[in-house]
């Protein structure tokens, strides 16, 4: 089973659904997991209700949205890999300094005490100022993988990465045998 999680950059929640049902016609069961400003904020992208909706309908299963519900990934509830589609540069920050404090966070931090891949597909404004040294230090850290990115927007958004989420699926498969896809910068 695959844990995917979403974070808040709702402007790539379309397509990040888009590769959740990839993942899911590639044969695998997929424990889907929220932040909780996802679970529960509309934005002008679309209502949390229905991005709840068409999640639960894709996957079949309940949404782990709390970190209550989160701590047992990992211990408990082992899966193959998880992936955080998007994770925002926030998130990407927690995860790096052992912050727990957010249903994602929690899961993953829970996830990788099993030493299993953990597969990130970045969506920051900030990546590359004030989150540069967070990518450094999980590019270093095992079983942990990034999705390849690249500058968003260079001219308008020059600090701006974001992961070609084209690219999950290879980048799940290669995290899964232990390998990084390359190339992590495009």
């Amino acid at each position: 089973m695959i844990g995917y999680a979403f974070c808040g950059s709702f402007c790539t929640h379309k397509k990040s659904l888009e590769l959740l049902n990839t993942i899911i016609a590639s044969g695998y069961e997929v424990q889907p997991i929220m932040s909780e400003t996802v679970y529960s904020t509309d934005t002008r992208f679309g209502t949390a209700s229905l991005l709840c909706e068409k999640v639960r309908g894709i996957c079949g299963r309940e949404i782990i949205h709390t970190i209550v519900q989160a701590e047992p990934l990992g211990p408990k509830i082992k899966l193959d890999a998880m992936i955080i589609s998007p994770c925002t540069g926030n998130t990407l920050a927690k995860i790096a300094n052992g912050i727990t404090d957010t249903a994602v966070s929690m899961a993953a931090k829970a996830h990788l005490r099993s030493n299993r891949p953990l597969v990130i597909a970045l969506a920051s404004n900030d990546a590359l100022s004030s989150n540069l040294k967070n990518i450094g230090a999980l590019l270093s850290r095992k079983s942990v993988y990034f999705v390849p990115m690249e500058q968003d927007e260079p001219i308008e958004k020059p600090h701006s990465l974001i992961a070609d989420f084209d690219l999950l699926p290879q980048t799940l498969a290669s995290a899964i045998n232990g390998v990084q896809y390359q190339r992590v910068f495009k």
